[in-house]
């Protein structure tokens, strides 16, 4: 164990592991999440490093890392390292500017919705003047494509859209934890919220860089006479 320990609290999202950036180029999907895991779990040996999960983000993973072929061995650290904890929603306050903010932005994008629905229905419109009165299933079918694409980027993207979102956010204000996580709209609202944040590409790097730091000589750590100040 590390002689100061570090005492950090980090709450994982989902797409911690699901981001290409945290694999080397010649490591497959599942060799990447076992050396993200091998790294926390040294991290929480050696500098008391803790990392968290929604139980609610924690069955989201692993339904995802079964559906991609992950071995049970490697589904066992993830069990092992990475602690399953409700968060708190009864003791856990939210500023009220923080939820008028989140009407407000709701209000906004409902109406964003409604622009978008307008226009593609303009567009099937046109697309049935240009045939002729004819039925041209292809056209409809691409405004309909075009239409679900434009709707979930105005009223999805950048917001929290699902209770493991806020059960992410509300745990990393109870434990005062750092958010990890490369999603825009929860980065968006850790800073809200008051919370650190960290793009999970960066995470790996991180913990990498506090584990090679303690193996090296901490200048700090001996008097100019190379004795331990601790001890004097």
């Amino acid at each position: 164990m590390a002689e100061y320990p570090l005492k950090q609290r980090f709450v994982l999202d989902t797409s911690l592991f699901l981001s290409e950036e945290i694999r080397d180029d010649d490591e497959t999907f599942e060799e990447g999440i076992e050396r993200l895991l091998d790294t926390i779990a040294a991290a929480r040996l050696d500098l008391n490093i803790s990392c968290y999960m929604p139980p609610s983000i924690a069955a989201e993973l692993e339904h995802i890392l079964r559906e991609r072929g992950v071995s049970e061995d490697v589904l066992g650290k993830l069990d092992t390292w990475v602690i399953k904890k409700h968060p708190d929603r009864y003791e856990v306050y939210i500023p009220a500017e923080v939820v008028y903010r989140f009407i407000d932005e709701m209000s906004d994008r409902v109406n964003r919705g409604l622009r978008v629905s307008e226009k593609a229905v303009r567009k099937a419109e046109e697309s049935k003047q240009r045939s002729n009165g004819g039925s041209k299933l292809s056209d409809v079918d691409k405004v309909i494509s075009d239409l679900r694409e434009d709707y979930r980027g105005a009223l999805r993207q950048g917001v929290l859209d699902s209770r493991e979102d806020f059960d992410l956010l509300i745990l990393a204000r109870e434990l005062n934890a750092g958010v990890v996580t490369e999603d825009t709209g929860i980065i968006s609202w850790a800073a809200d919220f008051g919370l650190r944040n960290l793009r999970g590409r960066a995470f790996p790097t991180l913990l990498e860089e506090y584990l090679m730091a303690l193996d090296s000589p901490r200048p700090w750590s001996r008097g100019d006479d190379g004795a331990d100040p601790d001890r004097l």
